[in-house]
């Protein structure tokens, strides 16, 4: 097997593993890990437009998240607010619920970020940033990664 081949499998296997712990930990909150992210970047992020919630969607990168955002505003997590003078512009908030929610996701979150922690105990993390943000550069999700990151860092 070739390194290159090598790499895309260990991300692909990490990915997998990630994904299934996480949606496990949603699961009893009734969420699934895209939702999650959805309930999670309004929380950070107060009031967004569908568009601007797209580009900071890495579950949905470059994908319009008007069905995943339609199952939240059902379920009472997520208001849709349109604008008096405009009605083409609608932006999205959490409700009440949806806050109460976010901060059992962010709990789940954290945990699942304490669990990697230790597992990269003693690692070289920098090293494999560095080279992870290298090749996701080279594609729209990296680039919502980097967009997400710098909000946070702003809003931090």
């Amino acid at each position: 097997m070739k390194d290159a081949e090598e790499f895309r499998y260990l991300i692909l296997a990490v990915q997998r593993e990630g994904n299934r712990m996480l949606a496990a930990a949603l699961r009893p909150l009734g969420l699934t890990p895209s939702q999650g992210e959805v309930v999670s970047v309004l929380d950070d992020r107060g009031a967004l437009t569908l568009s601007g919630l797209g580009e900071l969607l890495v579950c949905e990168s470059g994908a319009n998240p008007s069905r995943l955002v339609d199952r939240l505003v059902t379920a009472g997590l997520v208001e849709r607010t349109t604008s008096a003078s405009d009605r083409r512009h609608v932006t999205l908030t959490l409700t009440e619920t949806g806050r109460q929610l976010a901060e059992r996701v962010r709990t789940v979150q954290d945990g699942l970020n304490d669990a990697l922690e230790e597992m990269l105990a003693g690692q070289p993390v920098a090293p494999t940033l560095s080279t992870l943000r290298t090749v996701a550069g080279h594609f729209p999700a990296g680039e919502t990664v980097r967009r997400r990151k710098e909000v946070s860092r702003s809003s931090a």
